[in-house]
């Protein structure tokens, strides 16, 4: 198993976590557990998209004062 430090809530304090064997057949399961008290934690990448106010316009332009 592969083991990372991250800090855990419960224990509050930088511990050891583990990858548990996954049932579900993924390449990196982003599944991890705590090697001291077993609170699971999920690590996944955050995925963020943003708005260009120059391409593909969804909003209309705002009216500007004559």
């Amino acid at each position: 198993m592969q083991e990372r430090e991250h800090r855990c809530v419960i224990c509050d304090g930088d511990m050891l976590f583990e990858v548990p064997p996954c049932q579900d057949g993924h390449d990196e399961c982003p599944e991890l557990v705590c090697t001291r008290c077993g609170a699971a934690e999920v690590v996944a990448p955050i995925v963020v998209h943003l708005w260009s106010p120059g391409k593909g316009r969804i909003a209309p332009a705002q009216r500007s004062a004559a």
